[in-house]
């Protein structure tokens, strides 16, 4: 599955959710950085940015 298919919303849910829930690195990077890509992550605090 690729990540663009996901709407902002869920890809920020599913970003918070891997965070609180102490999930693998290696796919918290890949939901961090796709998060990045659509310019919706504060990278300084590693918080989603509510538009």
């Amino acid at each position: 599955m690729s990540l663009k298919l996901l709407s902002n919303d869920v890809l920020s849910e599913a970003y918070e959710k891997a965070r609180q829930g102490g999930l693998d690195e290696d796919f918290i990077d890949l939901l961090k950085n796709e998060l990045n890509h659509r310019d919706l992550l504060d990278s300084d605090q590693d918080v989603v940015i509510n538009n």
